[in-house]
């Protein structure tokens, strides 16, 4: 999701610089540099720790949250979340875009720690709020709810409903971006959960195909992603030689960029054991 600008509630742009000093933070996520994208905005945030209910301090750790997660360290960036709930509420307010983002943000960490049915419950309630919300960021938090509860519907098996969810939100969703790359991940997860693995490959070259017209910072969080919905596929299609090749790829690019405990690093591994016991 995007790392969103910004500023105290009842300033205007006047005299404000155009710089946030979350820029290089959060330009070193999105370059993929998570352990020096957390350094960077923890200092952001010690150094502004002395201003009371200044927003750049919790927006610098919400920053540090997603890098922890993308290094695998998700039951520490669950913890950050934790913390970060009630003063985004106070800041800001319970119903405003930055608070919902952080919402749906730890929602989704949630489902990293294999705790669906909270990961559900919380993303339907974001995906609701935001949707009748206004402002510019609502439709994007309202999407990336919806994606985490297609996630989180599929990990408990609901595979049916979860291919529905994911078709009402594609339809819903009018922008080739990550959104909907991940939404159309979703829905192959969905198929293959069904066993209907020719519709469920083609749904992941579909993904394919958008993710290569994405910029690499657009689509560098879900590394790994569609090489694993293809090599389930695959296997499910008897093709096991082609399935390993691409469960492998999905394991060694998760490993490099994201650690050896990261949930996708983790899912691509557990599919490659259960292809070599096979």
């Amino acid at each position: 999701m995007k790392l969103f600008r910004s500023r105290p509630r009842g300033r205007d742009d006047a005299g404000q610089s155009t710089t946030s000093p979350l820029a290089r933070a959060a330009a070193l996520y999105h370059a993929g540099r998570y352990a020096e994208a957390e350094a960077e905005a923890r200092a952001v945030a010690e150094a502004r720790s002395h201003v009371r209910d200044d927003p750049y301090g919790p927006l610098a750790m919400t920053v540090a949250a997603l890098a922890m997660g993308a290094q695998g360290r998700h039951a520490e960036s669950l913890a950050v979340y934790d913390a970060l709930l009630p003063v985004f509420g106070r800041i800001f307010g319970a119903e405003h875009a930055q608070t919902l983002k952080v919402r749906s943000d730890r929602a989704q960490v949630l489902s990293s720690l294999a705790r669906h049915a909270e990961c559900e419950a919380e993303c339907a309630a974001v995906a609701r709020t935001a949707a009748r919300g206004t402002g510019p960021q609502m439709p994007d938090i309202a999407v990336a709810a919806r994606n985490g509860l297609v996630f989180a519907v599929n990990a408990q098996g609901r595979h049916t409903e979860a291919e529905t969810l994911a078709r009402e939100a594609l339809a819903a969703h009018h922008t080739s971006d990550r959104f909907a790359l991940v939404l159309r991940l979703g829905l192959a997860r969905s198929l293959n959960g069904q066993g209907r693995h020719e519709e469920a490959l083609a749904e992941a070259e579909r993904a394919d195909g958008l993710c290569r017209a994405l910029p690499d910072e657009d689509h560098r969080a879900e590394t790994g992603a569609v090489e694993l919905a293809v090599a389930t596929a695959l296997l499910g299609l008897g093709r096991d030689t082609e399935a390993r090749a691409r469960a492998s790829a999905a394991h060694d690019a998760c490993l490099a960029a994201f650690g050896p405990d990261h949930r996708r690093t983790v899912e691509a591994r557990t599919l490659l054991d259960r292809m070599r016991a096979a």
